[in-house]
């Protein structure tokens, strides 16, 4: 009865959405206890709790309130997007961008291929659904990736080669996708010919916030200068953020790639990364919210729908992302502990792969495109679930992050512990 009321109370437009939002950021925190003593990333934690307080457990949250959080997604995407073009200044890309590229295009076309042989020769599905399918697969997420990697602080080459491989790795699966969407709209009409409204349209909608996003970079660079106060610089940075993920959001196009252009540019045209690290200090919540969301959406009785096929797209995918990456690592000659642990970080999907996801829906017959969405909206919460720890096992092992500096750390502390005691005494 009590929970009946209060979830008639959440309902509420108003009330319930701040409610909502409460119970959203406490459940992350208090999840992240948990994870923390278990060893595992902030971000598994989170995916836990929208699990645990989503429809099919608990119920915390109506599903009315969750559907309304769309917006989250696009925003946490976006200041993801944004983040990630900080590393692409040209002076570091000059020595090592054409490596870049070979590893990114290994590392996401192997996945594809593999995907779609797989689903077209092991399970006899159609070759639009797998074609589609296996686009979709060669999506990268880099949100729980990056969030990982500043959560323990990781630097080194290891972790740059991630955060570059990560952002092309989006431009890569939205070429493979327009490709695959022009074949199967050749096949599905039938006449050889390829459909304007399906292909032509949409990419000439990416070409133009492309081309706002890189028009976004410029404007930062005037409006944003040292003579602005930090909180000044927060609000503009913000408005502009939100603007373009509107305007994407308006026109049915993901944000990440002109948010990413957005940072790249800026970055180019002024050295100082100032405005990186606040925005860093900004975004922690909505992070949060964004992987509770994650979890919260997972589809459970969708997952014995998917069946066997499902389980099969999540196996293959991350053998095609490993393969993909060490054999990419070997011809462009990156070092031994890059090849042999970059398949490990490429592990999550979500964010590009779930909006490609609704698009391949719309082009396939309605039952493959109901399983096509179920597998991919099932799966992008497992691998958010199990990427993390891969991340984190990468990270480790790469030694981006080193384990005596948790040591010494400790050490530090016990001897300023000792230190006042010895003052007190």
């Amino acid at each position: 009865m009590l929970h009946a009321e209060f979830i008639g109370t959440l309902t509420d437009s108003t009330t319930g959405v701040i409610l909502s939002l409460a119970i959203i950021l406490s459940a992350g925190f208090i999840m992240t206890r948990l994870t923390k003593k278990l060893s595992l990333p902030n971000v598994t934690g989170y995916i836990l709790a929208g699990i645990l307080i989503g429809p099919y457990l608990l119920h915390v949250i109506p599903e009315s309130v969750i559907d309304g959080m769309d917006f989250i997604t696009d925003l946490a995407l976006a200041y993801i997007a944004f983040g990630v073009g900080e590393f692409f200044k040209m002076s570091r890309l000059k020595g090592n961008g054409k490596r870049m590229v070979t590893v990114t295009c290994f590392e996401a076309l192997t996945a594809a291929v593999l995907v779609t042989l797989c689903m077209f020769f092991v399970f006899r599905l159609p070759l639009p659904f797998a074609l589609l399918l296996g686009a979709i697969g060669s999506a990268t997420a880099p949100a729980s990736t990056v969030m990982t990697i500043r959560q323990y602080r990781a630097k080194g080459e290891f972790v740059d080669t991630v955060l570059q491989v990560v952002a092309l790795d989006d431009a890569v699966a939205l070429l493979a996708f327009s490709l695959c969407a022009a074949i199967v709209s050749s096949v599905g009409n039938g006449d050889g010919s390829v459909s304007v409204g399906t292909v032509l349209i949409p990419f000439m909608m990416n070409m133009v916030t492309l081309a706002l996003g890189a028009a976004c970079g410029f404007l930062l660079r005037w409006i944003i200068s040292e003579r602005r106060s930090r909180e000044h610089r927060l609000v503009l940075i913000n408005a502009v953020i939100m603007a373009l993920t509107g305007i994407c959001s308006l026109l049915d196009i993901s944000p990440l790639l002109p948010c990413m252009l957005m940072g790249t540019v800026y970055i180019n045209l002024n050295r100082g990364r100032k405005l990186f690290k606040q925005v860093n200090h900004f975004t922690p919540p909505i992070m949060l919210m964004f992987f509770v969301l994650s979890g919260m959406r997972l589809n459970v009785p969708a997952l014995a729908t998917a069946g066997v096929i499902g389980v099969a797209y999540f196996f293959v995918r991350i053998i095609g992302k490993y393969i993909g990456a060490y054999v990419g690592c070997r011809v462009g000659g990156t070092a031994p502990e890059v090849r042999r642990y970059l398949g490990m970080a490429l592990v999550p999907q979500a964010g590009v792969s779930i909006g490609l996801a609704a698009l391949a829906q719309r082009m396939l017959p309605e039952e493959p495109g109901v399983m096509l969405s179920t597998i991919i909206l099932s799966s992008s919460v497992l691998y958010e679930m199990v990427g993390p720890a891969c991340a984190k096992a990468s990270l480790y092992l790469s030694h981006a992050i080193k384990r005596e500096d948790t040591t010494d750390k400790n050490k530090k502390k016990k001897t300023k512990d000792v230190g006042v005691g010895v003052a007190e005494s």
